[in-house]
């Protein structure tokens, strides 16, 4: 059994998945400190200071009366809140994550058209006269013995 599993995870597909994901992860993670760190804080500062990670609305108020100025601070009382500036934060993040995978996916797609479009020059020709086939650089048929015209 540990056999078949040790052909199963060493196939070539596997790996890769397996690579894929953990670059994933780690692009993932950049682009949420990308976005936290450096995307939202000058948007915030531009929108009148505002930091979208204490955006949020108290659904309701916990057992220390609020208003509170952060989410883990109405978490820290009891509160239950809806944290949509987090929310904002994970769009953005999503964005990037998607636009960063479109641009690999259309290189990837420009590289295969580029393969496919390129078919290879022939090396063989057909004789005119019995339609046999030969090297492209033959003169004389090898079949029939006709003379033909140089490549």
């Amino acid at each position: 059994m540990f056999k078949e599993f040790k052909e199963f995870a060493m196939r070539g597909n596997v790996v890769d998945m397996a690579v894929g994901i953990i670059i994933g992860g780690a692009f993932g993670t950049i682009v949420k400190s990308l976005v936290s760190d450096v995307i939202m804080p000058p948007i915030g500062l531009l929108l009148g200071n505002v930091s979208f990670s204490n955006l949020f609305i108290t659904l309701r108020g916990g057992e220390i009366p609020g208003p509170y100025p952060t989410p883990a601070a109405a978490a820290d009382a009891g509160g239950v809140t809806l944290n949509y500036g987090l929310f904002i934060d994970n769009i953005i993040s999503f964005l990037i994550v998607a636009f960063a995978v479109f641009v690999l996916v259309r290189a990837i797609n420009s590289l295969k058209r580029q393969e496919e479009a390129a078919p290879p020059p022939p090396d063989k020709k057909d004789c005119p006269y019995c339609f046999s086939s030969m090297p492209i650089k033959a003169t004389r048929c090898p079949s029939c013995t006709s003379q033909l015209e140089a490549a």
